[in-house]
């Protein structure tokens, strides 16, 4: 499904245009979420509508948050890790992968959070079962973790950026904290804010493309763009198509 929007001038009203830079064509991907079966079914999207829009340097940036939640975290990193050497891609961390790494590292005390964000999930898709993931505790949870995940998937995970720009578009998977210089974010922010850059409605100095943030739709403002649609849960995967002054959307 395509939904397409152009930007517009209008006479009485000028409004602020963003731009990719002439030649290329961008399309940022929402949070995953282990759903390996939509994550193919966009890529399908994808090519389709990049060949039918002629010659252009392409680039696919992920927005983060790979795994957790649905049912097949190791397929969908295994397929991205496949598409890593064969085209443009830009990978950037979200707090779920910032999580799994943690618990792979041995931080017991991250195991808790990463049960509750959708960890035995990402676990049952390396091979045990629910039940065998229910009987043990967070320090076997710890353990099974760098246990189960392959090391050249954690590396994967740990060589991402924490965010990317492509002419006047910043993508990043939270967002950034309102005034604050981009060389200047913190990490945390980067991979986990909410509610002050949500809100916020001041100007950027670019336009944010974002995930993190579950809506029912593409989160449209004049400052940023969310394109987390719960994917896990909602069966919608997004992702925005940008080129010169053009955006629009493509969805499962």
């Amino acid at each position: 499904m395509v939904l397409k929007r152009f930007f517009s001038r209008k006479p009485d009203s000028p409004a602020r245009t963003w731009q990719v830079p002439a030649g290329e064509r961008v399309y940022a991907i929402g949070d995953i979420h282990g759903r390996r079966d939509l994550l193919d079914n966009l890529i399908e999207q994808i090519d389709a509508d990049n060949e039918t829009r002629g010659p252009a340097q392409t680039t696919l940036v992920f927005l983060g948050d790979l795994a957790d939640r649905g049912p097949d975290s190791r397929g969908v990193i295994e397929r991205l890790m496949q598409m890593e050497g064969t085209r443009p891609c830009i990978f950037l961390a979200g707090n779920h992968e910032e999580l799994l790494i943690d618990v792979w590292d041995g931080k017991r005390q991250m195991a808790a959070t990463f049960n509750r964000a959708g960890g035995r999930e990402t676990l049952m898709s390396y091979g045990i079962s629910g039940e065998t993931y229910d009987a043990w505790d967070l320090g076997e949870v710890t353990e099974a973790t760098a246990r189960l995940v392959p090391d050249e998937h954690i590396a994967f995970l740990r060589s991402f950026k924490n965010w990317h720009q492509i002419g006047d578009y910043l993508f990043v998977h939270a967002g950034i904290r309102p005034g604050v210089d981009i060389e200047d974010q913190e990490r945390a922010d980067l991979r986990w804010i909410r509610g002050e850059f949500i809100r916020s409605e001041i100007d950027h100095g670019v336009m944010v493309i974002h995930g993190h943030t579950i809506t029912d739709d593409v989160d449209e403002r004049p400052n940023r763009i969310g394109i987390d649609t719960g994917a896990f849960a909602s069966g919608v995967l997004t992702a925005i198509g940008l080129e010169g002054n053009e955006r629009w959307f493509l969805k499962t």
